[in-house]
């Protein structure tokens, strides 16, 4: 199990790589700012898309990821 440290640490990075510093301070002032509930966020994150997609965009996360580390 990690150490909230380390998963603090790893999200900050997720954001960073991602957003970039300006955007990834600013999402962290956005949820601050406003009552966020990630259960419910995450039940609707997908309904617009198909397995077939959800699965193409998977892969292709995993692609990346192994470019990138390797």
């Amino acid at each position: 199990m990690k150490t909230d440290t380390l998963i603090r640490n790893e999200g900050m990075q997720v954001l960073l790589t991602g957003l970039g510093m300006v955007e990834a301070e600013r999402f962290i002032m956005l949820i601050q700012q406003e009552p966020f509930d990630y259960t419910k966020w995450q039940e609707n994150l997908f309904e617009d898309m198909s397995i077939e997609e959800i699965s193409r965009k998977a892969a292709s996360f995993r692609a990346h990821r192994k470019v990138s580390a390797g």
